[in-house]
């Protein structure tokens, strides 16, 4: 697991290289490398999890093929003997060595013999110079660019903070970014909250060259395989098709941990990681004081059942103004859900424990339709329209209300530029496939690498954690595809195939528990006299938001003395999301937000173990 970053046709400094390398170090603690050529450089921060002795990157096939590579490939020994009886030799068993091999004998066509995450980067010298850039299936790794088609300049990092290092990347806010994240909570898609910064999209093979500029290409990964209709047929391969996982995952040159929120899907793979891990350390996140939805006890009795020595991690609610801060800069772009300061807190406390893997059990609800918004939508009587309240139901702020919240100015420039949510309803629409099929695709293509994978990989790396994801492997996320409706959602049930799998693994506490999300109880925290509140009042000054000049500063406070007569959760989840998009605009895109990159680069250089 790594951090990668680089030029191709540009130029750089070695001091600028340096200052990327720095600024996502905490991804990579291990070692730092780079190379340079003539108009490119290859960069990489290594975290070592395989062949700890080995893996020096970049890695090369004689003078003219060049890799950096994040991530990890599961199916590297399978590859290495392949290769090896084509001729080829290995200087060690570290999984990223077989990359300049695969790519020498099948060119750009190379991802589709790997079975990982990651992200690649290799730099062909045979003829033309060309670069090849590739993520993995469904975007557990991702990588951000800055292409400037005019000068075919391009330059790519693992995180944001670390591409603006570069002095040819601005860092100008997107100004239709607003509107796209209070829709969806994170754009979507590929355009980051950057102008002119974009992120690959999932399965993208990318080739680079002077004479003919950028091409992204996207690999076929949507074809599901043959599945059961009969449901104990569908749970017992489910079952033995996660445990191959989980337990291929598990393995390591380094312990191997695993996070346990006490809910269905990070106790079912924990439960199967126990099987094969001895001594199995698990973690959960609760928060000093007394909350709503609590969920330290499920996840006891999950490590009770499986046996594993259990870690209970807890935070004070005191702590996240100034958590906040570093999960924003950690994430590059705003993300709204909460659970991010969660996430941060829980991945310290894992590495702060000695562990560099945690196994987890996410995307399991966009595979089988464990979300509230889905179910609501494949059940609909038919002929009615489930687009609208779907679509609604991914915003951080509801249509109306984040209307109501804007400057006259704002409204006037989203009605010429247009909403990402009336884009997403487009899209809905125009697929003709069932509904359960069209959610399907859009929940694993779109929302999970944007939402959900992004914020998962730049938080667990944030403190030199790497997450290992088995409901995002090739084979699960094929199967589920595949899978009828009816052994998704029955009724108000989701994830029927996966509860009956995980029967009889399992606590009947967490089967039969209600679903409630992993998250922050923010209503309760954002209230007069929490710290948390304290902060977005000063954050979300009518000063500061007149100088922006896209919010209505009456508005908001509005928002302010709703939350505080009569505190829910619609007001909450709005003053969170304005909060934590003007702590992003303040780091990254105003007049001090140079000293705090340099600053934030220090820290994370001397945070480091």
């Amino acid at each position: 697991m790594c951090r990668i970053f680089g030029h191709f046709d540009a130029e750089a400094t070695p001091h600028e290289l340096k200052a990327v390398a720095a600024m996502q170090r905490h991804g990579g603690p291990d070692a730092q490398t780079q190379v340079l050529g003539s108009g490119w450089a290859l960069g990489n921060n290594r975290l070592a999890i395989m062949d700890l002795d080995g893996g020096d990157q970049p890695y090369t096939l004689g003078k003219d093929i060049i890799v950096v590579f994040n991530g990890e490939i599961y199916n590297h020994q399978e590859l290495r003997h392949k290769l090896a009886a084509r001729g080829h030799h290995f200087a060690d068993s570290c999984d990223g060595s077989v990359i300049p091999a695969l790519y020498a004998e099948y060119g750009e066509a190379f991802p589709e013999h790997l079975d990982g995450m990651y992200s690649v980067a290799v730099v062909d010298l045979r003829g033309e110079p060309t670069l090849v850039l590739a993520t993995d299936d469904v975007g557990m790794k991702p990588l951000y660019y800055h292409w400037d088609a005019a000068l075919r300049h391009l330059y790519f990092a693992s995180e944001l903070p670390a591409l603006l290092s570069f002095r040819n990347v601005p860092a100008s806010p997107w100004e239709a970014g607003l509107d796209a994240y209070l829709a969806t909570k994170t754009p979507f898609g590929e355009q980051t909250m950057f102008e002119g910064i974009q992120v690959l999209p999932p399965a993208a093979t990318v080739r680079v060259t002077r004479s003919a500029g950028m091409r992204i290409t996207r690999r076929d990964v949507s074809g599901g395989q043959a599945a059961h209709t009969d449901g104990a047929e569908a749970a017992a391969h489910l079952l033995s098709t996660l445990r191959t996982e989980v337990h291929r995952l598990t393995m390591a040159d380094v312990p191997v941990s695993a996070i346990t929120s006490g809910g269905l899907d990070s106790s079912f793979v924990s439960a199967l990681a126990a099987e094969k891990v001895t001594d199995l350390h698990s973690f959960n996140i609760a928060y000093t004081g007394t909350w709503p939805a609590d969920e330290r006890h499920f996840a006891r009795e999950v490590a009770e059942r499986n046996g594993t020595h259990h870690h209970q991690v807890e935070i004070d609610p005191a702590s996240f103004p100034g958590m906040l801060s570093d999960v924003v800069w950690h994430l590059g772009q705003p993300n709204a859900d909460p659970i991010t300061l969660s996430t941060y807190a829980l991945f310290a406390a894992v590495r702060d424990a000695g562990f560099k893997v945690a196994i987890t059990g996410d995307a399991a609800d966009e595979l089988f339709g464990g979300y509230d918004r889905i179910r609501a939508a494949v059940n609909a009587p038919a002929g009615t329209d489930w687009v609208p309240a779907y679509v609604n139901a991914l915003a951080a702020v509801p249509r109306t209300l984040r209307d109501g919240l804007y400057s006259s100015d704002y409204r006037a420039f989203m009605a010429v530029s247009g909403s990402s949510a009336d884009r997403i309803a487009a899209h809905l629409r125009a697929s003709t496939a069932d509904t359960m099929e069209t959610l399907t695709d859009f929940e694993i293509g779109s929302r999970l690498p944007a939402y959900h994978l992004r914020r998962v990989d730049h938080l667990s790396m944030a403190a030199s954690v790497e997450v290992r994801l088995p409901f995002c492997q090739p084979g699960v996320v094929r199967y589920a595809r595949a899978l009828p409706r009816s052994l998704k959602v029955t009724g108000d049930q989701g994830k029927k195939v996966l509860y009956d799998a995980a029967s009889g693994l399992l606590p009947d506490s967490v089967l039969n528990r209600p679903k409630q999300p992993f998250t922050l109880p923010i209503t309760a925290m954002l209230q007069p006299g929490q710290a948390l509140m304290d902060y977005a009042r000063d954050m979300l000054s009518a000063d500061r938001l007149r100088r922006r000049g896209q919010l209505d500063p009456q508005r908001v406070d509005e928002l302010f003395r709703t939350q505080a007569t009569n505190p829910g959760d619609r007001s909450a989840m709005a003053i969170w999301s304005l909060l934590v998009h003007e702590l992003w605009l303040e780091q990254f895109c105003g007049p001090t937000a140079r000293a705090h990159a340099e600053h934030s680069g220090g820290g994370a250089l001397g945070a480091t173990r």
